[in-house]
């Protein structure tokens, strides 16, 4: 039984990055060699030199909603609504804080431009016809661990820069760290770019609360691989060409679609055990203690590599999650 408890490590607070950096591509790498169990340390910006000719980069194109409201109560109480999926209509699922609102309560946003009604539990309404307008008054839902109000500049921080569809209530953090130009130089080394979505959802926050692992149960997401990326995909393998997913998200879509299913919802958890199938190398950020990020980390890395590389990384003060700096998986 692989137990909780076996995921832990200690992670002092003040590594968890609260701000993005001004210029993306300047983030710490961390770079980790399974073969040679090898921890070599550089910049960002210089990781197209840990890539190959051919190699098949896999970036999520997921866009991340502006889906966190701040509202009143008729009676003047502040409400914060986080809307987590349209049902239908303009009527969504979400989370209210705080919880004890009653239903059939109005809320009021944007000075009384918009206006919902807690028409169920867990759900709200609004009159707006329109119901993607109402995104346009909401703001990036940062992670919880990030102790802060949501400001401007995250609205273009907390996006890749080929975000595209959509549909995520989190980022896949694993690519902020690519600017335009620097995926330009990327691929005038031959490396080639593929796209998949997967709509990140609250799971990625969620808890593991039971002490065996397995019994963690994955919210599903929606992902899809396009037939354009599946032709490339199947043709790297034939060519036998190193497939590199960018985050966590890329590589259990990839994972999924390597179980026979291209679009859908996945819950797919992987853990330490799990037999990779399609994924070659990963790109990711540092992940918190516990959580099914590391856990995947450790399955794709090895368990007793991971956990030295982030003892490393811990001792060297690179900084974790969201906004924190990168580790490079070959």
């Amino acid at each position: 039984m692989l137990r909780l408890s076996g995921f832990d490590y200690p992670l002092p607070k003040e590594l968890v990055a609260q701000y993005p950096l001004e210029n993306r591509e300047e983030a710490r790498l961390l770079v980790v060699n399974r073969q040679t169990c090898n921890i070599s340390h550089g910049v960002f910006k210089d990781i197209g030199n840990f890539f190959k000719e051919n190699d098949l980069l896999v970036l999520n194109d997921t866009k991340v909603l502006h889906c966190r409201l701040m509202g009143n109560k008729t009676t003047g109480g502040r409400v914060e609504i986080l809307l987590t999926r349209r049902l239908n209509g303009a009527t969504f699922s979400c989370l209210v804080q705080p919880s004890r609102t009653k239903i059939g309560e109005k809320v009021i946003f944007a000075g009384g431009n918009v206006v919902g009604v807690l028409s169920a539990r867990g759900q709200i309404s609004f009159k707006q016809p329109d119901a993607d307008i109402i995104y346009s008054y909401g703001v990036v839902p940062l992670p919880p661990y990030i102790k802060r109000p949501s400001v401007d500049s995250d609205k273009v921080y907390y996006q890749t820069v080929y975000a595209k569809n959509e549909g995520a209530l989190a980022s896949p953090t694993a690519g902020l760290h690519f600017t335009e130009k620097l995926l330009e130089d990327i691929c005038s080394k031959g490396i080639k770019l593929v796209y998949v979505t997967l709509h990140v959802g609250l799971g990625t926050f969620r808890p593991v609360r039971c002490e065996n692992i397995a019994e963690h149960k994955m919210e599903p997401e929606y992902f899809l691989v396009p037939d354009e990326t599946i032709a490339k995909l199947k043709q790297a393998k034939v060519d036998k060409r190193r497939i590199i997913a960018v985050g966590t998200t890329a590589l259990r879509t990839l994972e999924t679609y390597a179980d026979g299913r291209k679009e859908g919802n996945t819950d797919l958890f992987i853990y330490p055990g799990y037999k990779f199938k399609l994924t070659d190398c990963l790109l990711t950020n540092f992940h918190l203690p516990m959580t099914t990020l590391f856990m995947l980390a450790c399955a794709f890395g090895g368990e007793k590599l991971m956990k030295q590389a982030y003892q490393e990384a811990v001792e060297k003060k690179y900084r974790f999650y969201s906004y924190g700096d990168a580790m490079l998986i070959i």
